[in-house]
């Protein structure tokens, strides 16, 4: 069976060694979303829809209209990349996601009313080098607007918390995790290092696998706050992320694609 990778970069730890994990039983074929050459036929047991462009989505639809199984579907990466969305369809079904307002601007969100207390403001559409910052005063929020005053972004209160982020991944029924020092603290992003899944807090596995459900998705990321005594708050979701350096993780989407092969 032949798999293939819509992504631009096939040389990402994961793929590259998930490539090399099935070799040579599953053929793998790359197409570049940038410069998409003519489908080979027939089409691949499984695709893996690892990019987020505009041109991916449109491929990845593509082939699932002629029947192909795509591994996260164009609507559900689509979904993740829209903030508001991904926040209305997560607080419906209960997920203890971080309420979420949606502002058409950032210079209309800091020309409108004060707000109060710190607010995290990020992009509404996720991407690379989006917009995510801690907003403390009015002054802080103009700067930022007049750096990006067209684009379109949410605003969440800002979660105090130990000033680390838990990174919670899932492929297929596989679960990682590690922790990483917010983007938000004073300290700045760090390197993320691996945390056993028996550090986690009572129900959290359980939690990842329900935001697998609820949002269709088969490998993604969760991202989580401990707002203390392990209470969870979830700031994002993404699909397809890049699981590096997480022991296991291609061995575990090799499996994935494996059994879906098989459906």
């Amino acid at each position: 069976m032949r798999v293939a990778l819509i992504t631009s970069e096939p040389g990402h730890p994961l793929l590259s060694r998930t490539a090399a994990l099935l070799a040579p039983g599953h053929p793998v074929d790359v197409l570049d979303p940038r410069t998409p050459p003519p489908v080979p036929e027939p089409l691949a047991g499984v695709y893996l829809l690892k990019a987020r462009t505009p041109q991916a989505l449109a491929l990845a639809r593509n082939l699932e209209r002629r029947g192909a199984r795509v591994i996260n579907s164009a609507a559900a990466t689509a979904l993740c990349q829209d903030r508001t969305a991904m926040a209305a369809l997560a607080l419906d079904a209960g997920l203890p996601f971080a309420a979420t307002r949606t502002s058409t601007t950032l210079a209309e969100l800091a020309s409108g009313p004060a707000l109060s207390g710190p607010v995290v403001v990020k992009s509404r559409h996720s991407r690379r080098h989006d917009v995510v910052a801690r907003v403390d005063s009015a002054a802080h929020l103009r700067d930022l607007a007049a750096a990006h005053p067209d684009e379109p972004v949410v605003v969440q209160d800002f979660a105090p918390s130990d000033g680390w982020d838990h990174k919670l991944w899932a492929v297929g029924d596989r679960l990682f995790a590690g922790l990483r020092r917010s983007e938000l603290s004073p300290e700045g992003r760090g390197a993320t290092r691996t945390l056993p899944l028996d550090d986690l807090p009572p129900g959290w596995p359980d939690l990842v696998h329900r935001v697998g459900k609820v949002f269709s998705l088969d490998v993604y990321g969760v991202d989580v706050v401990d707002l203390g005594h392990g209470d969870p708050l979830i700031v994002d979701i993404n699909a397809f992320p890049g699981i590096r350096d997480q022991p296991g993780a291609p061995e575990a989407l090799a499996a994935l694609i494996s059994r879906e092969s098989r459906t």
